[in-house]
This record gives C-alpha cells, structure tokens and sequence, in this order.
C-alpha cells in the first residue's frame, strides 16, 4: 500500500484569538502550521498506515526546515530532501470566517514549490507507487514554473506504468484564473482515474449534470464531488458490464455511470475547515488502498462506498481541530468514530 503525492508544501498561517486583545475588540495572531494540499494528503495516509512520500521542493529557510522535519515526523519519504536557495518556501496566509471555512491569500513570486524539475521527477522511481496524486496548483507557475512539466510527467510515468492517477482540481483564485486553471487541468484529465472536485469547481467538469459525461470523455473511473457540510456525491463509471450495479446506487442519464450520497459526519462545531479536503481526500484514497484497489478493476461500488464513508469520518475530525497538518486524524481515531 503506497501512494506518492507531489507539487506543492507551504506554510499556513493560520489565524488564532489573540489572548492580548481587549475585551470586545477581537484580534487575530497568526501561527505557522505546515501545508499544503498533496503534502496534506501524504501526511492523512501515512497516519492512516499507508507507505506515502512527498515530491516536491522547499526553500533552504527556517520554514523549508519546519516542514522537510514534519514529513519526517509523520513518516513520509521526501522525495527531494535538499532544499533550494533559488526561492523561500512558499506562503498562505488563511483566514477564517464565522464558520471556520477559509480563503487565501500567497506569498508565491516565485515560491520554492515552483522548482521542482523534471530531472527531481527522473529521480523517483514512480513505478514504485500504487497511486500517484496530485492538484491543480502545481500547474500554475506559467512559463517560469518548472514544477509544471515536472508534475505532469510524473503523472504520465505513473499512467504508463498502470498505476492510480488521482487528481484534485483544488482551484486557488489568488493564484491564476478559471481559464488558466481549466487549460492546464485538461492536460491532466485524460491521465485522472480518480478526481476530487468541489462544488464551487463544477465549471471544470461543465456542471454537475455533465459529470457522466466528462467522465467517460477523458475515461475517469472515478469522480469525487465534495459538498461541505452536505457531504459528498461519489461517481462511478462502471466500464465492466460483468459487473453488477449496487442496488442503493443511483442511475444516472447515462446507463454506464451511477452515483451515492454520502453523508458528512455530524460535526457540533467547526472551528476550521482549512485541509478538510485533503484529510477527506486522504482517508478515501487510504481506505481503497486498505482495500486492496491497486488498479482500475479492482473498484467496486461497495469499496467506494466504504472509502466514501472513511474520508467522510476523517474530514469530519479535521474540521474539528485547527491548522491543516495539525488537524489531520490518525487511523485509530477515524475507526474509533466508525465503530462507534
């Protein structure tokens, strides 16, 4: 059970009362929590037992230190362990709302996540890994990014060699625009067999109503669509006709692709939702790889479900607690809240 995630680690400066305000005036400080959406997803795995390294770059700096040290804490392999003097590592500042969900603003001209070559990539042996995951903002450097032809060949290595290709479409409005995001994406969509899209994303896929569609357009077995606090819609395009539909699945318009409702864990309060996704993310792709889901046709419908209903669970802990790393729970105590 391995998975290799790669593109971008970063500090999140999370926002946290500060106790020196006066009564009634509020105020925040800020405290430097490591990051990062495909570091965010390494970390969920290996808390969840599975094998996980991270392939990406971090600026030779005082935070560049702080998170090459929290892979190794969590017992994730970096891939790139020496760290650049060309850029400092890269910066998100979060802030919250009166619900805990958040938005960012990135100090990232360039930002050292921006490095990563394709001779890094040359070095991993990616045929190593069961799956091989990665998000949009790897993509959206431009033309001085190197990280962009260095994830993308990644994936390319890991689809030639019959491995799980997962991809986060995970749009970040400070960073690039729809049409930017959307052009590099449609690189990354014919190598995807299992994407994670958010509502507030749908435009990528042309709309929830497209998904069957979109899916069998660039043969992606599954799609992920994350609603918040509604919970999640799992797609699955069911290509062996062997293979019996579940009976609680529902029936899209198109006869090949069905999707389940899964509901979010019942959470009292949300104090930040800043890496939700990512420890969704993680213990879904965690709980197929426990599954023994190696390739394509091992998917079924009933492991999606069970995966469906382990990301949930382990989303829900994060919201839970406060920074993004931090927050991401451990196997033991999303099967805690399942056996319950």
């Amino acid at each position: 059970m391995r998975i290799l995630c790669t593109g971008e680690m970063l500090i999140d400066f999370t926002p946290v009362a500060d106790p020196q305000a006066a009564a009634g005036e509020g105020g925040n400080t800020y405290k430097a929590n490591p990051g990062g959406a495909p570091a965010n997803v390494a970390v969920s795995a290996a808390r969840n037992g599975i094998k996980a390294a991270f392939l990406g770059k971090m600026g030779n700096d005082d935070f560049g230190r702080l998170l090459l040290k929290t892979l190794k804490d969590n017992n994730v392999e970096p891939l790139v362990p020496e760290l650049t003097d060309e850029a400092t590592t890269t910066l998100a500042f979060v802030t919250l709302d009166a619900d805990g969900d958040r938005s960012f603003t990135f100090a990232r001209k360039p930002g050292a996540d921006m490095l990563l070559s394709e001779e890094d990539v040359e070095r991993a042996d990616i045929s190593e890994w069961d799956i091989v995951h990665a998000g949009s903002v790897s993509q959206s450097g431009g033309a001085s990014s190197t990280e962009r032809d260095a994830v993308l060949l990644a994936l390319k290595k890991a689809k030639a060699a019959d491995k799980l290709v997962s991809f986060d479409i995970n749009y970040r409005d400070k960073i690039w625009g729809v049409d930017d995001c959307m052009k590099e994406s449609e690189k990354i969509y014919p190598l995807t067999d299992l994407l994670k899209i958010s509502e507030e994303e749908l435009v990528f896929a042309g709309g929830e109503d497209n998904i069957p569609a979109f899916m069998k357009e660039y043969d992606i077995t599954v799609t992920v669509l994350t609603r918040g606090g509604e919970g999640a819609r799992i797609y699955y395009y069911k290509k062996n006709d062997a293979q019996e539909a579940a009976a609680d699945w529902t029936a899209t318009a198109d006869p090949d692709v069905f999707y389940k409702e899964i509901e979010a864990m019942k959470v009292i309060k949300v104090v930040d939702t800043t890496g939700a996704g990512d420890a969704y993310w993680g213990g879904f792709l965690s709980s197929l790889l426990m599954q023994g889901v190696k390739g394509t046709g091992d998917i079924s419908m009933d492991k999606l479900e069970i995966a469906g209903r382990y990301g949930a669970v382990s989303g829900g802990l994060c919201i839970q607690k406060s920074g993004g790393i931090p927050a991401i729970p451990a196997r033991e105590e999303i099967e805690a809240v399942l056996n319950s």
